[in-house]
This record gives C-alpha cells, structure tokens and sequence, in this order.
C-alpha cells in the first residue's frame, strides 16, 4: 500500500497543508521544500495519481518525442503535424504546452524525469515511435497520466493512441494486386520499430488471402531515409537482384528513393514499374511521378491523444485504451498511367 500524504508530510516534519501544496504543484511552499517532498514521496512510493484536477487544469502537458537514432524522427515535417494537433485541444482547455527533445544517445533519462516532478507537469505525451518497452516502462513509474503516441506495448497498462498500420499497408497491398494483377514486392525499411512491423503484417496478409505465396514474394530491404534507400536500391539492381512489377514501401522516404534508382537505370515509373507509399508526406506531391500513398491524419492522431490525456488526468477512475487510426489512399501517377 503506497504512502498517504499525511503521513508523508509526518516523516518530513512537515504540516499536511505544506505537502499537499507541494504535491499538487499550488504556491505557498519553496522550491527546495517542493523539490523535497516531490523526491521523497517517489522514494516512499507515492501514488501521483490521487492528485486531482480542477475543471480549470492548471499546469502544462509534456509532448516528449523520444528519438533512439535519427533514422525515423529525423523527418521533422510529420511529427510537427502531431505536435500541432495535441496543441490545438490544449489550447481549448487553456492548458499550456512543452516540447522536450530527448536524444537517447546524448541525454540524460534521470535530468529529464527530474525536470518533469520539479516542474508543474500534469501529464505527458510520449511520442515513442522509437522507443523500447523498458523505456516507456520508466515513463510509467512516474506515475503521471501518460498516453503513448506512434506505437503500442502489449504488456503495458497505458493510453496508446497510433495510426492502424496494418490495415493502411493491407489496403494498399490489396488495391495493388486488384490494378496489377501480380504478387506486390516488398520496399521493406531495414531499420525496425513497431509501426513498420505492423505494415509488414498487413502486406502478408494481404498476400495469403489473395491465394499467393509468402515465399514468392519479392523483398528488398532498404534505409528509412530518401538518399540511404537510393544508394541501398541502387546496389541491388546493379546485383542484378529480381524486380517486381509494383511494390509497397514502408513509408514514402523508403519509396521515392527506390523510384530515384529505379529512375537512374532506366526502369520507368510506373510503366514498367508500380510503387505506393505510406504518409503522405509532402515529398510524394512533388517526386516525379508524383507518390501514390495512403495518406495519415497526423492532426487528428495528435489531437486524439491529447483528448485522451486531458480525460485521463480529469477523470476519477479511468480505463486505458488503444486507439487506432485509419488510413486511406491517395491516389497519384506512381501507381498508374
């Protein structure tokens, strides 16, 4: 059974009014008497959760974007567009923002979570396309309402707010074999995270129930990033690799940089050659021809997990849900005359 606040503000020889104050990040109490009750009530195992909300919430909500490499969140534009989304509800709810950047390699996990209890942050949104179960794991022993955004733990007890990737990658691989009428290749990223798993099984799937073989399947394994997954696609067809006729990529990146190589040794796109991506980034409007893919409502995401915090944080009792969120085709010339 996790400490009360009585009996905290007791161990401290501190009165209960001075505790509570601290705890709920309210004015009355110093910095260092804060910071002193905030670190001991994580040692005695505090429940954050008791603390409770106003209608009118006060404090801000923590948007950290957890980067193990710069393989995927390199590409600022599409994490912008879910910034601005949890942005949009807060500002709704007069509930200020913050955005942390924290860089695996370079920053220090313990400064950060001591920023965030010194602090008067509420709840988080953890954008963690990148980032491992142990990882999110330590986000949770915060014990600060959390919803995790761009990817989902079986095993975790949390908010998980993330595009369906399966079915995105299932469409698109079916719309392909309906045009075609040929097994699809696989533009497969070489860098692995879950959103990219679940693409991969949504192409299988797809596979299976149009009567073809998994083993015949054409898979070329390329670098997350547009010059990388050139250069990759590049050393395969001058390996003289087999080509498929029409391919699904992982993502648009992966799939503007297979269409440059196929480009350069002189394949034509989409005559001889048919590709759909997936994101929608702004890139695929502007490559020649112009991207077939299936299009994320990066927006909406954003402003769906910030909903879900904000009910989180306001709610007395709370059960967590995954929530996924469709995709759908925009079709352009890379997939068709």
């Amino acid at each position: 059974m996790s400490i009360t606040a009585k009996e905290l503000a007791a161990s401290l020889g501190l009165s209960a009014t001075a505790v509570s104050m601290a705890l709920n990040n309210k004015p009355g109490v110093s910095t260092a008497t804060r910071q002193k009750v905030i670190h001991a009530a994580e040692e005695a195992g505090y429940d954050f959760s008791k603390i409770k909300s106003s209608d009118d919430i006060s404090g801000t909500i923590y948007v950290i974007f957890y980067k193990t490499s710069n393989a995927i969140l390199s590409y600022t534009p599409i994490f912008e567009e879910l910034y601005e989304g949890v942005k949009l509800i807060c500002q709704k709810k007069k509930i200020k923002t913050r955005v942390i950047q924290f860089y695996e390699k370079t920053d220090d996990l313990d400064e950060c979570f001591a920023d965030i209890r010194g602090n008067d942050c509420i709840g988080i949104v953890l954008v963690g396309t990148e980032i491992k179960k142990e990882i999110c794991e330590k986000f949770l022993n915060l014990r600060i309402p959390l919803t995790l955004l761009d990817t989902y733990f079986e095993s975790l007890h949390c908010n998980s707010v993330l595009i369906n990737n399966r079915q995105g990658a299932y469409l698109a691989t079916e719309y392909l074999i309906g045009l075609t009428n040929s097994q699809p290749g696989y533009l497969k990223s070489s860098y692995p995270i879950y959103n990219f798993e679940s693409r991969e099984e949504g192409y299988f799937q797809a596979i299976k129930e149009n009567g073809m073989s998994k083993s015949r399947s054409i898979i070329h394994s390329l670098s997350p990033s547009i010059e990388d997954a050139m250069a990759d696609m590049l050393e395969l067809l001058d390996d003289n690799v087999n080509i498929a006729s029409c391919y699904f990529a992982d993502n648009d990146v992966i799939a503007i940089g297979a269409m440059k190589a196929f480009k350069l040794r002189g394949y034509k796109i989409p005559e001889d050659i048919a590709i759909i991506g997936f994101d929608n980034i702004s890139e695929s409007r502007i490559v020649e021809p112009s991207l077939t893919t299936m299009d994320v409502p990066r927006l909406f995401i954003g402003e769906t997990a910030a909903r879900q915090l904000i009910t989180q944080i306001e709610s007395k009792t709370f059960h967590h849900s995954k929530i996924e969120i469709s995709t759908h085709i925009v079709k352009r010339l890379s997939h068709c005359l």
